[in-house]
């Protein structure tokens, strides 16, 4: 395969311009319960249901989220937009802290589930690889909390922009 033939800083540019879902990631660690914002997620199938998500391996959490097995996907509304930046590290809050904002519930695995949230994927971690600087997890959907609003936020462009359905 030929080499790359632009630069990593146009990569992450165009990556920018690809609007994402904002989730919150949550995990029971040993410390205590352990949370963090990422984007990096997806569907992978429903059959059996399986969700990936993408955490740079230089992230003081990586381990954390890598020997718990389990984690929590919780899905953000539009009434998010200011936690997300809590759990992104916005003030350096200690994790207690950045728990404190927001109802938190717990379901099968143990990890905290926004009780708020548009939706929350609580997962068993089934297999990882190590792609480039990230670790991708593939995470076993073992139960699921639908939130009250089926709003989301996206962050794209380097910023959050809600996306809340027009009532008829």
């Amino acid at each position: 395969m030929p080499a790359a033939t632009f630069d990593r800083s146009d990569f992450r540019e165009a990556m920018a311009r690809m609007g994402a879902a904002v989730n919150i990631i949550t995990t029971k660690g040993p410390d205590g319960d352990t949370g963090m914002t990422a984007s990096a997620v997806c569907s992978v199938t429903d059959d059996p249901a399986t969700v990936l998500v993408c955490i740079n391996r230089a992230s003081r959490l990586h381990e954390i989220f890598k020997n718990s097995g389990i984690m929590c996907v919780n899905v953000l509304t539009h009434v998010h937009e200011e936690l997300s930046p809590i759990f992104a590290g916005k003030g350096n809050l200690p994790m207690a802290e950045r728990f404190a904002h927001g109802d938190w519930i717990r379901l099968a695995t143990g990890a905290p589930v926004l009780e708020s949230a548009a939706a929350s994927l609580d997962c068993k971690v089934s297999q990882s690889v190590d792609v480039g600087t990230h670790t991708v997890f593939f995470c076993a959907v073992q139960a699921i909390h639908l939130g009250q609003s089926s709003s989301g936020l996206v962050y794209q462009g380097r910023a959050y922009h809600p996306i809340q359905r027009k009532l008829d």
